[in-house]
């Protein structure tokens, strides 16, 4: 009883010494700023003006995290804090600091209009759009909701032993349709000139590869002792996930890798201690510089969107890793950085939306835009071979070419600036409370006070991956659902397997 005690309270002292070193830490900033504001800096650096803003909106974004914490709940895979620390953070908080230093400098700038009000107002809604977020998180009824779905799922599984066979033939459906996908011109940095009736369904497929790896992932951080089979199984995960980053063509790629190997190790029930941690870090970093170096030579070597034959798509893959290779490192290092600060600045381009949406609004529905939310919401349950012409209301080429006069690239919009265009400054909060709700509700369904069985860590994984914090907001829910029933006809296959070979049963009653 005593140690217990003494543990409790060097917990409290514990937390009160970081909280004394944060709030030193604060007050230093604060007077650093404050010098900054009076110097001659904002005639070096002409949006130096959104640093309070900026410090204001990385206060907003920590507090849920922070409490928490506090309440012993603090995890990577909680989907408040992954939305902090995997987008809301690194877009507007490192994002505002690029931009305010001068390391952003994007052509479409110049379509903000009074930056020093527009700019400033962009931080706010960001502020409204995730507080109403982690209120909407917080609030009992998506707590409520989730007790009630999970009394509805199956309470056994299998050993996880019984999921590498089952979870291999997952991985191999993905791959032949991911490969069928490129030849069609789905996947990868190319876009199709027609939406054809059956796309959405082969692209939907293609997720089986993610999902499989997922799966796989989380049975060997589950097993205590490696084996040859494991490492085997490691082997064709590093092979197939560098596979599918290369033909991917994105920046993105072993970022992605990167995520939801963390989220296996998580919801695996494995802790991260400072080993891991150095290890994570250290992945991170070169996950992001190397991703976003062959992404943009990638798409430099390719040239365009346009849509290729296989041969010539992978050909384009080894003159990018020969380009690579050919160019002077400091070079590559310098572009690289360069174009990572454009790439993580998402401020300056949802700024544009803020400042343009209620000239540009008479224009969105010669364009298709206009009322997309409630377009999309209405009209995704009915499938496109039913509705040949079905239209796509949240359309981000045509998005890009009305906002930012360019329609060959895919401009971030957020959910927070597809809220203010279709319903205001009010839809900010009220549409991402909503998001906060069907959040906690899928993580107090899958893995909030459940078991940690490895269908319902593949079907949480699915799910949160799936909310796009850089999309539109119209296509959250139908791709929440479209993933949700494809993540169940995986779990559904690798569990038709698992029984058929045998497989032990857990109950986890």
């Amino acid at each position: 009883m005593q140690r217990t005690l003494d543990s409790g309270q060097r917990t409290r002292e514990g937390q009160t010494i970081v909280a004394g070193i944060g709030a030193m830490a604060i007050a230093v900033a604060v007077a650093l700023l404050l010098l900054a504001l009076n110097s001659d800096m904002s005639d070096t650096f002409p949006y130096f003006f959104l640093v309070p803003w900026i410090i204001a909106l990385a206060a907003v974004l920590l507090t849920p995290s922070v409490i928490l914490w506090y309440q012993g709940k603090f995890s990577f895979a909680n989907p408040l804090v992954f939305a902090t620390f995997a987008y809301f953070f690194p877009a507007f908080v490192l994002g505002g600091i690029v931009l305010s230093a001068g390391l952003s400098q994007p052509y479409f700038l110049v379509f903000i209009q009074d930056a020093p009000t527009n700019l400033p107002f962009t931080i706010q809604l960001i502020m409204l759009g995730f507080g109403g977020l982690a209120i909407g998180y917080f609030l009992p009824v998506g707590k409520k909701i989730g007790e009630i779905v999970s009394r509805y799922f199956v309470k056994s599984g299998y050993e996880d032993s019984s999921y590498i066979t089952p979870g291999l033939v997952l991985l191999f459906l993905g791959i032949v349709n991911s490969i069928i996908s490129i030849a069609s011109g789905l996947y990868g940095f190319q876009k199709g000139s027609e939406i054809g009736t059956y796309d959405g369904l082969l692209f939907l497929t293609t997720l089986f590869w993610m999902q499989a790896s997922f799966l796989l992932w989380f049975v060997i951080f589950k097993r205590r002792q490696l084996n040859t089979r494991t490492y085997i199984v490691i082997g064709i995960l590093a092979v197939t996930s560098l596979s599918k980053a290369l033909f991917a063509g994105n920046r993105g790629s072993l970022l992605q890798i990167f995520i939801f190997i963390t989220l296996a190790y998580i919801l695996a029930g494995r802790e991260f201690r400072f080993r891991q941690m150095a290890w994570a870090g250290l992945f991170l970093v070169v996950a992001v510089i190397v991703g976003t170096i062959y992404g943009t030579t990638f798409r430099d070597v390719k040239g365009s969107e346009n849509q290729v034959g296989a041969g010539e798509y992978t050909e384009s893959i080894f003159s990018t890793i020969d380009r690579i290779g050919k160019n002077d490192n400091a070079s590559l290092l310098g572009s690289g950085f360069a174009t990572l600060a454009e790439r993580i600045d998402t401020v300056s381009s949802l700024a544009v939306v803020v400042s343009n949406y209620e000239q540009l609004a008479p224009y969105e529905e010669s364009y298709g835009l206009n009322d997309n939310i409630t377009k999309d919401l209405t009209t995704f349950l009915i499938p496109r071979f039913i509705w040949n012409d079905k239209p796509v209301a949240s359309e981000a080429r045509k998005y890009s070419e009305l906002y930012f006069n360019f329609g060959d690239n895919s401009f971030a919009i957020t959910p927070m600036g597809d809220l203010l265009r279709n319903f205001g400054v009010i839809g900010v909060p009220i549409g991402m409370l909503i998001l906060g709700i069907i959040l906690r509700t899928i993580y107090r369904s899958l893995v909030e006070d459940q078991p940690r069985v490895a269908w319902r860590a593949t079907l949480y994984f699915m799910l949160l991956t799936a909310v796009s914090y850089e999309g539109f907001y119209g296509v959250i829910i139908p791709f929440l659902f479209k993933v949700g029933v494809t993540a169940i006809v995986g779990i559904l296959l690798v569990n038709f397997l698992a029984k058929r070979m045998g497989g032990a049963r857990l109950a986890t009653a």
